[in-house]
């Protein structure tokens, strides 16, 4: 008989439709015109009823399923009943039928951890700028990014009114990544993705120091490790505090599922065992090739100033 699929493929099965249902609530909050806009600690970090919704979904509907994972999402709620129309229960055959890395094969539950950012890129989400916006669950074994979902519920959005919109970019260490064309940025072009709404000078000084032909700013961290597992962007550098565990897992894990590297701006990994402190406060830099480059290229004036 077959056996039963690993835990870590059912978990990333399950994830893949959990963020295809958070998408479709993202898309419906928009629709109703009703964002419902809470500022958290000031204008640049925001909360909408989306990013509420989203989490009670996803985190609701993967601990039913696994309820001894650890499972931590970005904002604070109540431990309210939640609504079973928010509860997705399904899961991706496609991905139920994949043979498990021989590594994971003997995870347990209770040795998982998963990080999840429900609406990443809320800012660009109230300002229109839909393309931004990612769902992101992120699976962690060993205080390591093993598998993520990334969805981008506005993949699309601007190709008319006929077209799918929305995708799902999933991926395993070990496996590789889906859901996408992986594409390498131009040859010897330096092209960087960086923040939109939190620069700084020390964020700037960074990107000159690393003299690139040009800098594209955008919203969110899925979005900008999108930009280069697709080839649009050679180097994602943030030389800044402020990114966050969930917004890194899921990213982590796809790009380093096709090869590429995310440290922070020291060079050192990101851990994502449930003890560990939540914020990324040396920043990041992340490739998908070349990654010795930029990472030789920081400024010790910039590695000073960010204390991991």
């Amino acid at each position: 008989s077959m056996a039963s699929p690993a835990l870590l493929m059912r978990v990333v099965a399950s994830a893949y439709s959990v963020a295809e249902k958070a998408a479709t609530i993202v898309r419906n909050v928009m629709a109703a015109g009703d964002l419902g806009i809470v500022e958290k600690t000031g204008a640049n970090d925001l909360q909408t009823k989306a990013d509420r919704l989203v989490q009670m979904s996803i985190c609701a509907s993967l601990a039913r399923k696994f309820p001894k994972v650890t499972i931590i999402g970005e904002e604070d709620l109540p431990a309210d009943e939640v609504n079973e129309e928010l509860i997705e229960d399904g899961h991706s055959e496609e991905i139920l039928k994949k043979t498990c890395p021989a590594q994971y094969t003997g995870i347990k539950e209770e040795e998982l951890v998963i990080w999840v950012d429900p609406l990443d890129g809320t800012k660009e989400y109230t300002e229109g700028l839909l393309d931004h916006v990612t769902v992101l669950i992120g699976i962690a074994y060993g205080g390591k990014a093993i598998a993520g979902v990334i969805n981008q519920p506005y993949y699309n959005y601007e190709a008319g009114a006929d077209a799918v919109l929305g995708r799902t970019i999933w991926g395993v260490l070990g496996m590789g990544a889906f859901g996408f064309q992986l594409t390498e940025a131009p040859a010897g072009k330096h092209i960087i993705v960086t923040t939109r709404s939190h620069s700084s000078t020390l964020v700037n000084d960074c990107i000159s120091a690393l003299n690139p032909d040009s800098v594209i700013r955008v919203g969110g961290a899925g979005n900008k490790i999108i930009q280069l597992i697709e080839g649009k962007a050679s180097a994602y550098v943030f030389a800044s505090p402020g990114c966050k565990k969930w917004d890194t897992c899921a990213p982590e894990a796809i790009l380093h599922a096709v090869g590429g590297k995310i440290t922070d701006i020291h060079g050192n990994s990101f851990q994502y065992n449930k003890e560990v402190k939540h914020m990324n406060s040396a920043g990041v830099l992340a490739t998908l090739r070349n990654y010795d480059y930029y990472a030789s290229r920081i400024p010790n004036t910039v590695k000073q100033s960010l204390v991991p």
